[in-house]
Protein backbone atom coordinates (compact mmCIF):
# COMPACT_ATOMS: atom_id res chain seq x y z
CA UNK A 1 0.00 0.00 0.00
CA UNK A 2 1.68 3.08 -1.15
CA UNK A 3 2.58 6.12 1.74
CA UNK A 4 1.81 9.47 1.01
CA UNK A 5 3.69 11.63 3.51
CA UNK A 6 2.65 15.38 3.82
CA UNK A 7 5.57 17.32 5.06
CA UNK A 8 5.88 20.77 6.27
CA UNK A 9 8.68 22.99 4.77
CA UNK A 10 8.26 25.75 6.83
CA UNK A 11 8.01 29.37 5.73
CA UNK A 12 9.96 29.39 2.63
CA UNK A 13 13.66 29.83 3.76
CA UNK A 14 15.96 26.73 3.35
CA UNK A 15 17.51 27.04 6.66
CA UNK A 16 14.11 27.12 8.59
CA UNK A 17 13.52 23.50 7.52
CA UNK A 18 13.23 21.32 10.16
CA UNK A 19 15.92 18.14 10.90
CA UNK A 20 12.60 16.18 10.95
CA UNK A 21 10.89 17.36 7.43
CA UNK A 22 14.23 16.47 6.44
CA UNK A 23 14.85 13.00 7.26
CA UNK A 24 10.78 12.34 6.50
CA UNK A 25 11.64 13.53 2.81
CA UNK A 26 14.67 11.93 2.63
CA UNK A 27 13.26 8.42 3.18
CA UNK A 28 10.89 8.84 0.64
CA UNK A 29 13.09 9.84 -1.60
CA UNK A 30 11.08 11.69 -4.31
CA UNK A 31 8.49 14.45 -3.37
CA UNK A 32 6.51 17.15 -4.90
CA UNK A 33 6.70 21.01 -3.49
CA UNK A 34 3.56 23.38 -3.28
CA UNK A 35 4.82 26.46 -4.12
CA UNK A 36 7.84 26.66 -2.88
CA UNK A 37 10.24 28.78 -3.69
CA UNK A 38 13.34 27.85 -6.13
CA UNK A 39 15.99 28.50 -3.65
CA UNK A 40 13.82 25.65 -1.15
CA UNK A 41 13.57 22.74 -4.00
CA UNK A 42 17.16 23.70 -4.93
CA UNK A 43 18.05 22.85 -1.30
CA UNK A 44 15.94 19.61 -0.71
CA UNK A 45 17.01 18.43 -4.27
CA UNK A 46 20.81 18.65 -2.79
CA UNK A 47 19.52 16.60 0.16
CA UNK A 48 19.26 13.64 -1.96
CA UNK A 49 15.34 13.96 -2.60
CA UNK A 50 14.39 13.84 -6.65
CA UNK A 51 11.71 16.12 -7.04
CA UNK A 52 8.92 15.47 -9.35
CA UNK A 53 7.25 18.73 -11.43
CA UNK A 54 4.59 19.22 -13.16
CA UNK A 55 2.42 16.29 -11.41
CA UNK A 56 -0.22 19.59 -9.94
CA UNK A 57 -1.30 21.51 -12.66
CA UNK A 58 -2.68 24.34 -10.51
CA UNK A 59 -0.86 24.12 -7.54
CA UNK A 60 -2.00 27.60 -5.97
CA UNK A 61 -5.72 25.77 -6.27
CA UNK A 62 -4.69 22.46 -4.37
CA UNK A 63 -3.12 24.27 -1.49
CA UNK A 64 -6.22 26.44 -0.70
CA UNK A 65 -8.09 22.86 -1.19
CA UNK A 66 -9.49 23.10 -4.78
CA UNK A 67 -11.35 19.16 -4.69
CA UNK A 68 -10.85 19.29 -8.56
CA UNK A 69 -7.17 19.21 -8.36
CA UNK A 70 -6.54 17.31 -5.28
CA UNK A 71 -9.30 14.75 -6.68
CA UNK A 72 -7.02 14.67 -9.91
CA UNK A 73 -3.75 13.99 -8.42
CA UNK A 74 -5.00 11.27 -6.31
CA UNK A 75 -6.23 10.02 -9.16
CA UNK A 76 -2.59 10.03 -10.97
CA UNK A 77 -0.51 8.81 -8.13
CA UNK A 78 1.47 5.71 -9.73
CA UNK A 79 1.06 3.67 -5.97
CA UNK A 80 4.59 4.42 -5.16
CA UNK A 81 5.67 5.88 -1.93
CA UNK A 82 5.56 10.07 -2.58
CA UNK A 83 6.14 13.08 -0.16
CA UNK A 84 4.33 15.96 -0.43
CA UNK A 85 5.97 19.11 0.78
CA UNK A 86 3.87 22.35 1.79
CA UNK A 87 5.05 25.35 2.58
CA UNK A 88 4.99 25.76 6.64
CA UNK A 89 3.07 23.56 8.55
CA UNK A 90 0.64 21.37 6.90
CA UNK A 91 -1.94 21.41 9.83
CA UNK A 92 -1.91 25.15 10.18
CA UNK A 93 -0.85 26.16 6.52
CA UNK A 94 -2.45 23.75 3.94
CA UNK A 95 -5.94 24.21 3.78
CA UNK A 96 -6.75 21.76 1.20
CA UNK A 97 -5.01 19.05 3.94
CA UNK A 98 -8.74 17.90 5.01
CA UNK A 99 -9.79 16.79 1.38
CA UNK A 100 -6.53 15.24 0.63
CA UNK A 101 -6.60 12.91 3.73
CA UNK A 102 -10.36 12.06 2.63
CA UNK A 103 -9.22 11.78 -0.54
CA UNK A 104 -6.67 9.19 -0.02
CA UNK A 105 -8.70 7.16 2.60
CA UNK A 106 -11.95 6.50 -0.02
CA UNK A 107 -8.25 5.47 -1.97
CA UNK A 108 -6.99 2.80 0.42
CA UNK A 109 -3.60 4.84 0.79
CA UNK A 110 -1.66 5.73 3.88
CA UNK A 111 -0.87 9.00 4.99
CA UNK A 112 1.45 10.53 7.76
CA UNK A 113 1.86 14.05 8.59
CA UNK A 114 5.29 15.95 9.22
CA UNK A 115 5.20 19.07 11.12
CA UNK A 116 7.03 21.79 9.83
CA UNK A 117 7.60 25.59 11.08
CA UNK A 118 4.58 27.14 10.91
CA UNK A 119 4.49 30.43 8.12
CA UNK A 120 3.35 32.51 10.94
CA UNK A 121 6.50 32.76 12.28
CA UNK A 122 7.22 34.14 8.73
CA UNK A 123 4.08 36.71 9.14
CA UNK A 124 4.96 37.43 12.57
CA UNK A 125 7.93 39.64 11.30
CA UNK A 126 6.35 40.93 8.56
CA UNK A 127 3.90 42.78 10.52
CA UNK A 128 6.25 44.23 13.23
CA UNK A 129 6.66 47.70 11.97
CA UNK A 130 10.16 48.94 10.90
CA UNK A 131 9.82 52.56 11.37
CA UNK A 132 9.26 54.11 14.42
CA UNK A 133 5.93 55.26 15.02
CA UNK A 134 5.26 59.17 16.55
CA UNK A 135 4.79 58.95 20.50
CA UNK A 136 0.99 59.23 19.89
CA UNK A 137 0.40 56.94 16.77
CA UNK A 138 -1.10 53.26 17.04
CA UNK A 139 -0.13 50.77 15.43
CA UNK A 140 -2.89 49.80 12.53
CA UNK A 141 -3.68 46.98 11.00
CA UNK A 142 -5.00 46.78 7.18
CA UNK A 143 -8.59 46.16 7.89
CA UNK A 144 -8.77 49.04 10.08
CA UNK A 145 -7.07 51.10 7.10
CA UNK A 146 -10.20 49.80 5.40
CA UNK A 147 -12.70 50.47 8.19
CA UNK A 148 -11.08 54.21 8.38
CA UNK A 149 -11.61 54.98 4.70
CA UNK A 150 -15.56 53.19 4.48
CA UNK A 151 -15.82 56.01 8.17
CA UNK A 152 -14.41 58.66 5.83
CA UNK A 153 -16.90 58.33 3.39
CA UNK A 154 -19.82 57.90 6.01
CA UNK A 155 -18.62 61.43 7.59
CA UNK A 156 -17.07 63.33 5.81
CA UNK A 157 -18.41 65.94 3.29
CA UNK A 158 -15.30 66.28 1.40
CA UNK A 159 -14.79 62.21 0.88
CA UNK A 160 -18.11 61.93 0.24
CA UNK A 161 -17.99 64.00 -2.90
CA UNK A 162 -15.15 62.28 -4.28
CA UNK A 163 -15.99 59.91 -7.39
CA UNK A 164 -13.44 57.83 -9.49
CA UNK A 165 -12.85 60.56 -12.03
CA UNK A 166 -12.44 63.40 -9.50
CA UNK A 167 -9.51 61.20 -7.83
CA UNK A 168 -7.51 60.78 -10.74
CA UNK A 169 -5.08 64.31 -10.12
CA UNK A 170 -4.52 62.88 -6.63
CA UNK A 171 -3.66 59.63 -8.00
CA UNK A 172 -1.24 61.16 -10.42
CA UNK A 173 0.22 63.37 -7.91
CA UNK A 174 0.97 60.81 -5.34
CA UNK A 175 2.61 58.37 -7.84
CA UNK A 176 4.97 61.46 -8.55
CA UNK A 177 5.37 61.44 -5.20
CA UNK A 178 6.54 58.54 -4.85
CA UNK A 179 9.27 58.50 -7.28
CA UNK A 180 10.34 61.95 -6.07
CA UNK A 181 10.99 60.30 -2.67
CA UNK A 182 13.03 57.36 -4.12
CA UNK A 183 15.02 59.34 -5.91
CA UNK A 184 15.56 61.95 -3.08
CA UNK A 185 16.27 58.17 -1.35
CA UNK A 186 14.49 59.68 1.86
CA UNK A 187 13.11 56.21 3.25
CA UNK A 188 11.19 58.24 6.12
CA UNK A 189 9.30 60.19 2.96
CA UNK A 190 9.26 57.08 0.90
CA UNK A 191 7.31 55.28 3.68
CA UNK A 192 5.01 58.52 4.05
CA UNK A 193 4.43 58.68 0.01
CA UNK A 194 3.41 55.12 -0.30
CA UNK A 195 1.10 55.61 2.54
CA UNK A 196 -0.59 58.15 0.76
CA UNK A 197 -0.64 56.02 -3.08
CA UNK A 198 -2.10 53.15 -0.51
CA UNK A 199 -5.03 55.12 0.44
CA UNK A 200 -6.05 56.07 -3.08
CA UNK A 201 -5.92 52.67 -4.11
CA UNK A 202 -7.71 51.91 -0.52
CA UNK A 203 -10.44 55.12 -1.69
CA UNK A 204 -11.20 53.68 -5.06
CA UNK A 205 -11.97 50.14 -3.67
CA UNK A 206 -14.08 51.70 -1.13
CA UNK A 207 -16.31 53.58 -3.88
CA UNK A 208 -16.33 50.57 -6.03
CA UNK A 209 -17.85 48.70 -3.14
CA UNK A 210 -20.47 51.14 -2.81
CA UNK A 211 -21.40 50.41 -5.90
CA UNK A 212 -21.53 47.15 -5.67
CA UNK A 213 -19.00 46.41 -8.83
CA UNK A 214 -15.89 45.38 -6.10
CA UNK A 215 -13.94 45.26 -3.34
CA UNK A 216 -10.66 45.32 -1.96
CA UNK A 217 -10.57 41.85 -1.57
CA UNK A 218 -11.64 41.28 -5.23
CA UNK A 219 -8.84 43.82 -5.73
CA UNK A 220 -6.39 41.99 -3.58
CA UNK A 221 -7.53 38.44 -4.93
CA UNK A 222 -6.85 39.10 -8.59
CA UNK A 223 -3.38 40.87 -8.05
CA UNK A 224 -2.58 37.50 -6.08
CA UNK A 225 -3.74 35.26 -8.70
CA UNK A 226 -2.35 37.23 -11.46
CA UNK A 227 1.14 37.30 -10.20
CA UNK A 228 1.04 33.12 -9.68
CA UNK A 229 -0.70 32.60 -12.78
CA UNK A 230 2.45 35.28 -14.13
CA UNK A 231 5.03 33.30 -12.19
CA UNK A 232 5.16 29.56 -12.92
CA UNK A 233 8.88 29.72 -12.36
CA UNK A 234 8.26 31.17 -8.64
CA UNK A 235 4.72 29.02 -7.80
CA UNK A 236 5.08 26.38 -10.40
CA UNK A 237 7.33 23.79 -11.81
CA UNK A 238 8.65 25.79 -14.60
CA UNK A 239 13.14 26.46 -14.78
CA UNK A 240 13.97 29.61 -16.05
CA UNK A 241 17.23 30.70 -16.54
CA UNK A 242 17.62 34.48 -16.86
CA UNK A 243 15.25 37.46 -17.26
CA UNK A 244 14.98 37.21 -20.86
CA UNK A 245 13.03 34.15 -20.70
CA UNK A 246 10.85 35.26 -17.91
CA UNK A 247 9.87 38.44 -20.32
CA UNK A 248 9.51 35.93 -22.84
CA UNK A 249 7.06 33.45 -20.23
CA UNK A 250 5.46 37.42 -18.97
CA UNK A 251 4.36 37.88 -22.25
CA UNK A 252 2.98 34.56 -23.58
CA UNK A 253 1.12 34.21 -20.54
CA UNK A 254 -0.40 37.86 -20.58
CA UNK A 255 -1.40 36.86 -24.27
CA UNK A 256 -3.69 33.88 -22.88
CA UNK A 257 -6.08 36.27 -20.63
CA UNK A 258 -9.39 37.71 -21.22
CA UNK A 259 -8.04 41.42 -21.81
CA UNK A 260 -5.09 40.53 -24.18
CA UNK A 261 -7.30 38.47 -26.65
CA UNK A 262 -9.15 42.08 -27.08
CA UNK A 263 -6.26 43.86 -28.25
CA UNK A 264 -5.77 44.28 -31.90
CA UNK A 265 -1.68 44.71 -31.19
CA UNK A 266 1.13 43.91 -29.03
CA UNK A 267 1.49 47.80 -28.18
CA UNK A 268 -2.27 47.60 -26.90
CA UNK A 269 -2.45 48.29 -23.37
CA UNK A 270 0.33 50.77 -22.73
CA UNK A 271 -1.42 53.58 -21.16
CA UNK A 272 -1.60 56.49 -23.31
CA UNK A 273 -1.27 58.75 -20.47
CA UNK A 274 2.25 57.87 -20.12
CA UNK A 275 4.87 60.66 -20.00
CA UNK A 276 5.78 60.78 -23.73
CA UNK A 277 9.40 59.44 -22.92
CA UNK A 278 7.94 56.50 -20.45
CA UNK A 279 5.81 55.55 -23.66
CA UNK A 280 7.61 55.71 -26.50
CA UNK A 281 10.47 53.36 -24.54
CA UNK A 282 7.34 50.92 -23.70
CA UNK A 283 6.25 50.77 -26.93
CA UNK A 284 10.18 50.15 -28.14
CA UNK A 285 10.66 47.23 -25.22
CA UNK A 286 7.52 45.28 -26.94
CA UNK A 287 8.89 45.81 -29.92
CA UNK A 288 11.82 44.46 -29.43
CA UNK A 289 10.81 41.13 -26.94
CA UNK A 290 9.68 39.77 -30.85
CA UNK A 291 12.62 40.63 -32.60
CA UNK A 292 12.01 43.58 -33.72
CA UNK A 293 14.92 46.13 -32.60
CA UNK A 294 18.46 47.21 -33.74
CA UNK A 295 21.33 44.62 -33.53
CA UNK A 296 23.15 46.84 -32.18
CA UNK A 297 22.99 50.88 -30.38
CA UNK A 298 25.87 52.29 -33.46
CA UNK A 299 22.85 51.19 -35.77
CA UNK A 300 21.07 53.90 -33.59
CA UNK A 301 23.31 56.49 -33.45
CA UNK A 302 23.78 56.05 -37.00
CA UNK A 303 20.34 56.54 -37.26
CA UNK A 304 20.11 59.78 -34.86
CA UNK A 305 22.83 61.13 -37.32
CA UNK A 306 20.03 60.92 -40.14
CA UNK A 307 17.07 62.19 -38.03
CA UNK A 308 19.02 65.11 -36.79
CA UNK A 309 19.98 65.80 -40.33
CA UNK A 310 16.20 65.32 -41.83
CA UNK A 311 15.19 67.80 -38.43
CA UNK A 312 17.89 70.60 -39.89
CA UNK A 313 16.31 70.09 -43.49
CA UNK A 314 12.62 70.57 -42.35
CA UNK A 315 13.69 74.09 -40.16
CA UNK A 316 15.31 74.99 -43.20
CA UNK A 317 12.14 74.62 -45.14
CA UNK A 318 10.36 76.51 -43.00
CA UNK A 319 7.14 73.56 -42.39
CA UNK A 320 6.55 74.08 -39.04
CA UNK A 321 4.49 70.67 -39.41
CA UNK A 322 7.41 68.77 -40.67
CA UNK A 323 9.42 70.63 -38.20
CA UNK A 324 7.24 69.24 -35.30
CA UNK A 325 7.34 65.71 -36.79
CA UNK A 326 11.13 65.36 -37.50
CA UNK A 327 11.44 66.60 -33.90
CA UNK A 328 9.30 63.86 -32.99
CA UNK A 329 11.54 61.36 -35.05
CA UNK A 330 14.86 62.55 -33.39
CA UNK A 331 13.24 62.41 -29.42
CA UNK A 332 11.85 58.69 -30.55
CA UNK A 333 15.39 57.60 -31.72
CA UNK A 334 17.06 59.34 -28.42
CA UNK A 335 14.88 57.07 -26.69
CA UNK A 336 15.54 53.96 -28.26
CA UNK A 337 19.39 54.68 -27.99
CA UNK A 338 18.50 54.77 -23.89
CA UNK A 339 16.88 51.64 -23.65
CA UNK A 340 19.58 50.00 -25.80
CA UNK A 341 22.13 50.93 -22.94
CA UNK A 342 19.62 50.03 -20.38
CA UNK A 343 18.97 53.64 -19.38
CA UNK A 344 15.14 54.73 -18.32
CA UNK A 345 14.92 57.91 -20.96
CA UNK A 346 12.29 59.35 -18.73
CA UNK A 347 14.70 59.37 -15.60
CA UNK A 348 17.21 60.56 -17.46
CA UNK A 349 15.97 63.45 -18.86
CA UNK A 350 14.06 64.09 -15.13
CA UNK A 351 17.85 64.08 -13.72
CA UNK A 352 18.85 66.65 -16.45
CA UNK A 353 16.03 69.15 -15.27
CA UNK A 354 16.65 68.49 -11.86
CA UNK A 355 20.39 69.61 -12.59
CA UNK A 356 19.40 72.51 -14.24
CA UNK A 357 17.44 73.31 -11.91
CA UNK A 358 19.85 73.72 -9.40
CA UNK A 359 22.40 75.30 -11.58
CA UNK A 360 20.35 78.01 -12.62
CA UNK A 361 19.00 78.58 -8.93
CA UNK A 362 22.40 79.08 -8.24
CA UNK A 363 22.94 81.65 -10.97
CA UNK A 364 19.70 83.90 -9.38
CA UNK A 365 21.20 83.45 -6.04
CA UNK A 366 25.05 84.77 -7.02
CA UNK A 367 23.73 87.58 -9.42
CA UNK A 368 20.95 88.93 -6.39
CA UNK A 369 24.28 88.62 -3.67
CA UNK A 370 25.89 91.11 -6.56
CA UNK A 371 22.66 92.90 -6.13
CA UNK A 372 21.66 92.38 -10.10
CA UNK A 373 19.41 90.37 -11.96
CA UNK A 374 19.95 87.74 -14.97
CA UNK A 375 17.90 89.32 -17.20
CA UNK A 376 20.33 92.46 -16.74
CA UNK A 377 23.57 90.69 -17.40
CA UNK A 378 25.47 90.12 -20.98
CA UNK A 379 25.48 86.68 -22.52
CA UNK A 380 29.06 86.44 -21.59
CA UNK A 381 28.16 87.45 -17.92
CA UNK A 382 25.96 84.83 -18.11
CA UNK A 383 28.13 81.93 -19.51
CA UNK A 384 30.70 83.08 -16.68
CA UNK A 385 27.93 82.35 -14.20
CA UNK A 386 26.86 79.22 -15.86
CA UNK A 387 30.32 77.79 -15.84
CA UNK A 388 30.75 78.57 -12.22
CA UNK A 389 27.34 76.82 -11.38
CA UNK A 390 28.71 74.01 -12.88
CA UNK A 391 31.27 73.31 -10.56
CA UNK A 392 29.62 74.68 -7.09
CA UNK A 393 26.24 73.26 -8.12
CA UNK A 394 26.56 69.81 -9.72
Amino acid sequence: MALIRIVGLGPGDPDLVTLGSLAALRSIGRAVTLLAPPELVLFIESEGVAILRDRIARPALFTRGSRDEIERFVDELDGVDLALGVLGNPLSDFPGLPLLLRALERRSMRSELVPGMPRATLSAAVSMPLVPLPPASEHHSWEDLVEVMARLRRSCPWDREQTHASLVPYLIEESYEVVEAIEGSDDADLCEELGDLLLQIVFHAQLATERGVFSIADVIDSLSNKMIRRHPHVFGDEAVSSVAEVWKNWEQLKALEPAAKKRESRLDGIPRGLGALQRAQKMQEKAARVGFDWPDPGGIRDKLVEELAELESARRSGDERALREELGDVLFTVVNYARAHALEAEGALRAASEKFYRRFAFMERRAAVEGRALNDMTLDELEELWQLAKVQAA
